[in-house]
């Protein structure tokens, strides 16, 4: 697949059809990108799950936090990655341990060796983008 441009039709598909998001390196802190994304999705309806290592068992924006993808309790759609670009390579590999459908690297995140071993475990990948500005430029 080509990382630089995704259509319309793929986001809207992946945001459309998954309703459990993962938003791995969520932060309590409300100046945070990460926090505002992980607002925004629960407002629109997805089941979020924070993880960040430092907060398990705390709260985020009404949520309880996990410590790992591997310690949330239900089954993952999709893994929205809130970590540098190399860090995402590992996040990817958790991603295909807990068997989810999606990985999500945010804005500035991009590895396109883990988007290709992601996809070759058959996930969807999608990078340097934010859900919470496509889902309302998409308009849903």
């Amino acid at each position: 697949m080509n990382h630089d441009a995704y259509s319309d039709a793929y986001l809207r598909e992946i945001l459309a059809s998954t309703r459990t998001i993962a938003v791995v390196g969520a932060s309590p802190n409300p100046e945070r990108a990460s926090h505002h994304v992980t607002e925004v999705l629960v407002l629109h309806g997805y089941e979020v799950y924070p993880v960040n290592p430092g907060l398990g068992g705390k709260e985020i924006c009404g949520r309880t936090v996990y410590a790992h993808l591997s310690d949330v309790p239900v089954p993952i759609d999709v893994v929205d990655v809130f970590r540098n670009s190399t860090a995402a390579a590992g996040v990817v590999d958790e991603a295909i341990a807990v068997g989810a459908k999606v990985v999500w690297m945010q804005l500035g995140v991009r590895n396109d060796a883990a988007a290709a071993k992601a996809e070759a475990a058959g996930l969807k990948v999608v990078m340097d983008r934010c859900p919470a500005i496509e889902l309302p430029r998409l308009g849903m």
